[in-house]
């Protein structure tokens, strides 16, 4: 691998490109630009870059809703394994959710967001929603906000309380203890649900994730919408809700994992992460075999999302992430953060790909600066 002076770490040979694009990207965010962006090609780490004041390859940054990600690779796993059924209805593992018109949703329609339990009516506290076992209770109890599998939309703040619930109710165990076991210990992924005290100096210094004065603005002009459909899912109608940006800031988030949004990552954890699910790494054996990527990447919800109000895609837990880069091959998944983070996952191509960033972007939550760097790895890929 070839060494970079500006932009520290390296790249393989031919994936020089990429290292230019991410210097450009850092110079133009300005001085205080904090990032890591990290690839593989069929299990070889072809780039591995950071910049930024106080960040090194293994600073943490709060991986907000690629958590989602994380979580979905232990429920995928327990899909393979015959422990669950995305046939099955979810009140079969979960009898307390078969009520209010919820008894015929299936895990597949609740893993693609059809479940229309974006949030609670009265809302959460931080504390609450840091809880996922709270969430779930409460969401559980209540009458949807669409008639179940008619829609999707985005459950940003909670689908993880509601899959990790289905999780506990099979296995007895929580998806935050599943995946340290069977992917961040068994492969040596940098990605924590639930991060240790002696970890915590990690999380980006002195330097917590913070919004950029766009995206204020934009939060300011949307105070009216509270009571609106996204305002309830992004938990906006609660006098004590914070920012999204300054979810992963406080340490209840952080030390419980919240499986929506809680996780705490390097950009190292994030691409490691779907590089093992999707072959050899190291020598180790898959996380996922090819016919359980199959199903995780086929597309259960495209068009409106009723939360969102844009074109929105997913997959069985995750983004389909080829809607969003038509560079990445039929079949791809991962999922975005609303810092800005990026992480997939390309089994037809075998690659894999992770971005962190301190500032929350605007307007896009994926950072916009993703399309280039995205670009320039697969155009380095095809010259390769």
């Amino acid at each position: 691998m070839t060494e970079e002076i500006g932009v520290r770490g390296a790249v393989a040979d031919g994936f020089e490109s990429v290292r230019e694009e991410f210097a450009a990207v850092a110079t133009g965010e300005g001085a205080d630009h904090a990032a890591q962006l990290v690839a593989y090609q069929h299990g070889e780490r072809v780039v591995d870059l950071w910049t930024g004041p106080e960040t090194t390859a293994d600073s943490l940054f709060g991986a907000y809703s690629a958590s989602k990600g994380a979580v979905h690779l232990v429920v995928a796993s327990l899909v393979q394994e015959g422990v669950l059924d995305l046939e099955q209805r979810v009140g079969h593992y979960w009898p307390q959710f078969a009520v209010e018109g919820k008894g015929e949703l299936r895990l597949r329609e609740l893993l693609a967001h059809r479940a229309g339990l974006v949030g609670a009516d009265t809302g959460f506290t931080i504390e609450e929603l840091a809880d996922d076992r709270i969430v779930a209770e409460r969401l559980g109890a209540q009458r949807p906000y669409w008639r179940p599998g008619t829609a999707f939309g985005y459950h940003a703040l909670v689908m993880g309380a509601l899959s990790g619930e289905v999780v506990r109710r099979a296995t007895g165990r929580s998806v935050q203890e599943l995946f340290a076991e069977r992917v961040r210990d068994a492969y040596g992924v940098d990605f924590h649900l639930g991060l240790p005290q002696d970890q915590e100096s990690r999380f980006l210094g002195a330097r917590p994730m913070v919004a950029t004065p766009e995206r204020l603005a934009l939060l300011a002009a949307s105070a009216g919408a509270a009571n609106s459909l996204s305002g309830i899912a992004f938990n906006r109608h609660h006098p004590q809700n914070p920012g999204v940006w300054e979810l992963p800031n406080f340490q209840v988030v952080r030390t419980s994992g919240t499986a929506s949004f809680g996780g705490v990552a390097s950009a190292r954890g994030l691409a490691r992460m779907y590089a093992v699910a999707i072959g050899s790494v190291d020598g180790s054996v898959p996380l996922l075999k090819p016919e359980t990527l199959a199903a995780v990447g086929q597309i259960q919800s495209i068009g409106h999302d009723a939360v969102l109000g844009q074109q929105k895609a997913f997959t069985v837990g995750f983004h389909a992430t080829s809607e969003y880069y038509p560079q990445l091959g039929q079949g791809s998944f991962g999922h975005s953060g609303a810092g800005g983070q990026q992480a997939f996952a390309d089994p037809r191509n075998g690659i894999a790909y992770g971005y962190t960033r301190r500032r929350t972007p605007f307007p896009a939550a994926a950072g916009p600066e993703n399309d280039r760097l995205i670009s320039a790895l697969y155009g380095a890929v095809a010259a390769r």
